[in-house]
């Protein structure tokens, strides 16, 4: 059963774009990918609890965070064989076992746990809090943007993960994560 939290082997470079909620991942992905023609992974969990939202107006529960990392972890594997050179993950599970604490009073799933831990990636880019909050069904959390930055920068070091903060605008986070980038290629 476990092994749907897994990923599969590969030897191309992945990247994770990380942090709270609008900060740019998903720009930043879409535009990293595009720039070294690549492919990218979205968020699962963004379209799981916006297809909840929709068809019974709940959030998320407890209960969805193994269905969210089993869908995210299928995605990846399935792209990281389309992938070329380079990886670009909007999330991963670690990302989901710090909003599983966050949001449930410090509460992650063993299973979750294990595999966000276990997983690996070559670099994270944590997102800094400096552009506009943009509210949609999903988004809660406004006033508390500083408090989750910490919380993900936090996790980052605990588990001695190897990050980047990209700070600034679109442009400058694109440059900054493209310099970062070619480096681990040049590797």
């Amino acid at each position: 059963m476990e092994e749907k939290f897994k990923q599969e082997p590969s030897s191309i470079i992945k990247v994770v774009l990380f942090g709270p909620e609008s900060t740019g991942k998903t720009t930043l992905s879409q535009d990293l990918a595009k720039h070294y023609n690549t492919v990218w992974v979205p968020e699962y969990a963004r379209e799981y609890l916006q297809d909840k939202w929709d068809k019974e107006g709940k959030t998320c529960e407890p209960k969805d965070l193994l269905p969210i990392a089993e869908g995210q972890m299928k995605l990846e594997n399935s792209l990281t064989k389309k992938a070329y050179e380079i990886l670009i993950c909007d999330t991963d599970l670690l990302e989901t076992k710090v909003y599983s604490e966050a949001y449930y009073l410090g509460y992650c799933d063993p299973v979750l746990e294990e595999y966000a831990l276990m997983n690996s990636y070559d670099l994270y880019f944590l997102t800094y809090i400096d552009i506009p909050w943009e509210k949609d069904d999903l988004r809660d959390k406004p006033n508390d943007r500083e408090r989750m930055f910490l919380y993900f920068k936090d996790t980052l070091e605990k588990y001695n993960r190897n990050f980047i903060i990209l700070k600034g605008d679109k442009k400058t986070r694109l440059i900054t994560a493209q310099n970062y980038i070619n480096q681990l290629l040049r590797k």
